[in-house]
C-alpha cells in the first residue's frame, strides 16, 4: 500500500495534507489510527492496481448539497463516500449496479445493498471502524479524473494498492 499523492498537492482547492487532516478530525474523531485501520481493511479485499479514495463532505468538511457542516444533523449521521478505482473493481458490481456500465458504479448503500454483494462484509466492517454510514462506488480512473481535475470536486487518495503487492487474504473476496 502507497500514497501516490504528496501533502502539498492541491487538488479541488485544497491540499492533500489539509484533505487528509479534515477526514481525521471530521471521520476518525481525530484519531489516525482509526483511518489506518479502516485503509487495512479496504487493502485486505481490493485488488492489486486498485485506487482508493474518499470524497464528499468528509474531506471539505460540507455537504455539497446545502453547504451544511459534517455531522450537521448530530454526530455519526455524515457518511464516507468511498470510491474504488480501477478496472478490476468495476467487477464487483452487478450490471443493474451502474451508472454507466463498467465505468461508474453507483453506491453501495442502504438503498442499494444488492448491487455489490462481495463488497457488503467489508462495507459492514468499514462502518463499525467509522462510526457512520459508508458508501462504496467503484469507477474507471477516467471518472475521478473528470469530476477532479475538469469539475474541481476534491478527493483525497487514501491509498494505491501497488500490482505486485498480494495480501493473502484478498483471495478470501472471490473477485470476478
Amino acid at each position: 500500500m502507497i500514497d501516490p499523492v504528496p501533502d502539498e498537492l492541491v487538488q479541488g482547492g485544497l491540499s492533500e495534507q489539509q484533505k487528509r487532516e479534515n477526514v481525521i478530525r471530521l471521520a476518525f474523531g481525530g484519531q489516525k489510527e482509526r483511518l489506518d485501520q479502516f485503509c487495512a481493511e479496504i487493502e485486505r479485499v481490493v485488488p492489486p492496481g486498485t485506487m482508493v479514495v474518499l470524497r464528499g463532505s468528509a474531506v471539505t468538511g460540507r455537504r455539497w448539497k446545502d453547504d451544511a457542516p459534517f455531522d450537521s444533523d448530530g454526530p455519526g449521521t455524515s457518511d464516507l463516500d468511498l470510491t474504488l478505482v480501477g478496472p478490476d473493481t468495476v467487477g464487483f458490481f452487478t450490471l443493474s449496479g451502474f451508472f454507466v456500465p463498467g465505468v461508474h458504479s453507483r453506491p453501495l448503500s442502504d438503498e442499494d445493498p444488492d448491487i455489490a454483494p462481495q463488497l457488503v462484509p467489508l462495507r459492514n466492517r468499514l462502518m463499525q471502524l467509522a462510526g457512520r454510514p459508508v458508501n462504496i462506488q467503484a469507477s474507471r480512473d477516467i471518472v475521478i479524473q473528470f469530476r477532479g481535475n475538469m469539475l474541481g470536486q476534491p478527493y483525497l487518495t487514501l491509498f494505491e494498492k501497488i500490482e505486485d503487492a498480494r495480501d493473502a487474504s484478498a483471495s478470501d473476496l472471490q473477485h470476478p
